[in-house]
């Protein structure tokens, strides 16, 4: 790829990487938070599930504006609504602040600072068959974010406190802000009869590929969100110490890194569809494997390795999908609602992970239902119809 290419995918790949970093840390205040609000982890739970089905609900509005007046606008915007909400949720004196910090303010960033509005910018510039690799690429961002930024944060809550430790976090989402420019992108030029808005949505709506996607995409939201959320207080329940879970969900993001570029190179080769069902089988027996296994570190930080390989390869084969099937006219927004689907998923995992545990005291059901779901999306993706619908590929 060209070297301007590579600048753009770094550029996005450095911003999903603060910005998925910072989700994915929220878990380590979950204890600390709790306990000085005085607090249960439902609430807790609550309000980082209202975050993602905001991230969600508005993933496919914040998709569309990019496809409309381009990326690097509503970068700016959703890194600005970052940093605020990070501010808030570091002054929190009680329920209401976190909702609105963590929740509210946060959620409506996420959803114009990661994967739909960055992928939809590298994709317009990326030939089409590299373009599996350079969303693997991008993607792995995220999970770079978090092999540095959850072992920051960790560390500081342990030095400073949760407030001076998200503070800090709101310095560097701010500071990320100059980088949204160089994902301007390429808007389509005018000229030619192109496929409508509305057309685009209709089109894809009588799709069933893309009903499969969608709910395919339900289950990973529920497993990633469950696990990022919950793990680090699950190995606190078993007498471990707090840097264990940081260092699990440090682990899941360097293994991430192989994880999200693999399954981006192997797109490009492969069929997403099938490469997307052997990855959910995989995750569902790791969790498997897991539940049953004596509880050590060592068997922490392997199924931390292990999922991390798996934790968000989804997102360059998913979105490789929509694009090979519908063009990357309006990617960022049918990949948005794909995402939304995601993020109901993830807000289902984040609250009923604490609403199970304060119910009974365990976790083990929510493993359970993690396995069951892992099944069920194994076989929604063999169905898919992945060629290219023949308006997108004239329009490609």
């Amino acid at each position: 790829m060209p070297a301007a290419v590579w600048i753009v995918v770094a550029a996005g790949a450095l911003i999903v990487c603060v910005s998925m970093g910072m989700r994915q840390s929220f878990g380590m205040y979950l204890g600390p938070m709790t306990v000085d609000l005085g607090i249960g982890r439902e609430t807790f739970g609550f309000a980082l599930a209202i975050q993602q089905l905001l991230w969600g609900a508005f993933q496919p509005v914040m998709g569309a504006f990019a496809d409309r007046f381009g990326s690097a606008r509503v970068l700016v915007l959703g890194l600005a609504l970052y940093t605020l909400g990070l501010l808030v949720m570091s002054q929190a004196t009680s329920v209401g602040y976190l909702h609105v910090g963590a929740g509210l303010l946060v959620g409506m960033a996420l959803s114009g600072t990661t994967f739909a509005v960055v992928l939809g910018a590298v994709g317009r510039i990326v030939a089409p068959e590299k373009r599996s690799l350079a969303f693997g690429l991008a993607t792995a961002g995220g999970s770079f974010g978090q092999v540095i930024i959850v072992p920051l944060s960790q560390q500081t809550i342990a030095w400073a406190g949760w407030t001076t430790s998200l503070l800090l976090m709101a310095a560097i989402t701010a500071a990320t802000l100059p980088l949204a420019f160089l994902l301007r992108g390429r808007l389509p030029a005018a000229g030619a009869r192109e496929q409508t808005f509305v057309e685009a949505m209709r089109e894809a709506s009588r799709h069933g590929g893309y009903w499969y996607l969608n709910a395919g995409f339900f289950v990973c939201g529920f497993q990633v969100t469950f696990i990022a959320f919950h793990l680090p207080a699950y190995i606190g329940d078993l007498g471990m110490a707090a840097i264990v879970g940081a260092y699990a969900i440090g682990l899941i993001g360097l293994f991430n890194i192989f994880g999200t570029w693999g399954c981006g190179a192997l797109g490009g080769q492969y069929s997403k569809k099938y490469l997307l069902s052997a990855l959910y089988a995989v995750r569902a027996a790791v969790i498997l494997v897991f539940l049953l296994a004596p509880k050590t570190e060592l068997t922490i930080y392997l199924f931390a390795s292990a999922m991390g390989v798996l934790w968000l390869g989804t997102v360059p084969l998913t979105s490789g999908l929509v694009a090979q099937i519908f063009g990357m006219r309006y990617m960022a927004t049918l990949f948005g609602f794909v995402f939304f689907s995601h993020q109901l998923g993830s807000f289902l995992g984040a609250w009923l992970g604490g609403r199970l545990y304060d119910a009974t005291g365990s976790y083990d059901l929510m493993w359970w239902i993690s396995i069951f779901l892992g099944l069920v999306a194994t076989i929604l993706h063999l169905p898919i119809v992945d060629r290219p619908l023949e308006r997108a590929a004239q329009a490609a």
